[in-house]
């Protein structure tokens, strides 16, 4: 959520920055709804001053004796008059809450302007593209096949379209990716392992920036029966579309030192996304779909070093890749790509030789202090004891599938018929250092 004070003091500046997102903030109604709880609020001030006037006067002449029934009647008016501006401000400040939790994030001043995918800016590539020049390159679903190991007909019967059941090799080597991701996390960049919630309620989606904007893209559940009492009970939950939501909410309602900073959090969870309206490869095998595990970062840190962070949470997602040795590149996202939380993003994007292209397998944000405001995440400054809301950065780890599928599509060795397994991840698989087809 923006800063009240900055939304309506700059109202135009805001206007011009959230445009380039290509937002468009009503400034007219944002005026107009101020201005009416302004005068909203100087009415309650007044009744409330004369209501201590007449209080004041009948408890005088009532001392004396004197009839205070007229007065009386004055002061149940300005308590009926009280009540009902109250109730009017009360559906006002709602309304005005709900449309600043409407608007998104301003963009940082130093990402370039645009609304595509070609106005993003590489930053840097790293590794070296196999492009297979001897033999073409088998895709991630045909090979499942062929090992007979992806099956995409199973989930579907089970579920639907968009899901996935894997077994045997490549369902260890898709575990193997979680726990060596968290690992690598934990051991060698600090953060500290969570277990959390997949099943959140709507302030927490409110707090890390889901609602109300991406309502329609999550999966809502709902419960009907208590088993305990029987009783009909109206109690909705919805599945965590990332690991952001439970950890960045672990932060509400907290007031940490300032000497406890920066907190380091990281979880592998299952993510739940609708993802309504994409088609193409993009939906293809285990690139998008409905389920999916996915290792999170987030950081929450001094807001003076939260630009500093960004490098390094981003940092810590690409040296997975590395470890890894998939090639990639890093792309700094328009002002018109970042979300709704964000300020500033990277992506990474792995190689995917099938498709001859790159493809997305970490974002990396810094949201500053959005979120904060939201949750009212806060530390205190060592110094003036001050209270300051913290800023937050979140970033994959990455998005296990799509490692899983670039392993599969960048590790083949057509003469021996298999997928040969990075050498970092040997341990995990317990001796298992090929996957033949």
């Amino acid at each position: 959520m923006l800063d009240p004070k900055l939304l309506y003091n700059n109202t135009d500046w805001v206007y011009k920055r959230l445009a380039r997102k290509q937002f468009l903030l009503n400034t007219s109604e944002l005026r107009q709804q101020n201005n009416l709880r302004k005068v909203l609020q100087k009415k309650i001030e007044k009744i409330q001053s004369d209501k201590k006037s007449i209080s004041k006067i009948i408890g005088k002449i009532k001392s004396q004796q004197e009839d205070i029934q007229s007065l009386c009647k004055q002061a149940n008016l300005l308590n009926d008059q009280l009540t009902s501006i109250k109730f009017k401000i009360k559906v006002l400040q709602k309304k005005i809450k709900q449309y600043q939790l409407s608007l998104p994030n301003i963009p940082d001043d130093n990402i370039p302007n645009g609304t595509t995918e070609q106005d993003n800016v590489e930053i840097m590539r790293w590794g070296n593209l196999n492009r297979y020049d001897d033999f073409k390159p088998i895709d991630h679903v045909t090979l499942g096949k062929l090992i007979g190991e992806i099956d995409l007909s199973s989930a579907s019967k089970i579920a639907g379209s968009r899901f996935i059941v894997l077994k045997g090799k490549i369902a260890r080597l898709y575990r193997a990716l979680s726990q060596f991701m968290m690992d690598t996390h934990i051991k060698n960049h600090g953060y500290q392992e969570y277990y959390v919630p997949y099943l959140v309620n709507t302030d927490s989606l409110y707090g890390a920036g889901q609602l109300p904007k991406f309502y329609k893209d999550l999966f809502h559940t709902q419960s009907i029966v208590d088993i305990n009492c029987s009783k009909i009970k109206n109690k909705s939950y919805t599945l965590i579309p990332t690991g952001e939501v439970p950890l960045i909410n672990l932060m509400r309602d907290i007031i940490v030192n300032e000497d406890e900073l920066p907190i380091k959090m990281v979880a592998h969870t299952p993510c739940f996304r609708l993802e309504a309206g994409t088609y193409g490869y993009r939906t293809h095998g285990l690139i998008r779909t409905h389920q999916f595990d996915k290792v999170e970062l987030v950081q929450m840190v001094h807001p003076n070093k939260s630009t500093q962070a960004l490098e390094e949470i981003t940092n810590h997602s690409e040296q997975v890749l590395q470890l890894l040795e998939l090639p990639y590149r890093k792309t700094l996202l328009c002002a018109g790509n970042i979300s709704f939380s964000s300020c500033k993003t990277y992506d990474l994007e792995v190689w995917l030789p099938t498709h001859n292209s790159y493809c997305e397998i970490a974002s990396c944000s810094n949201v500053k202090d959005f979120q904060a405001r939201r949750i009212k995440a806060r530390f205190r400054n060592k110094i003036y004891k001050k209270t300051m809301l913290l800023h937050t950065l979140n970033a994959s780890g990455l998005a296990v599938g799509r490692t899983l599928v670039a392993i599969l599509e960048n590790c083949q060795l057509q003469k021996d018929r298999c997928i040969k397994i990075p050498k970092v991840l040997h341990s995990y698989m317990h001796g298992i250092t090929h996957i033949h087809y």
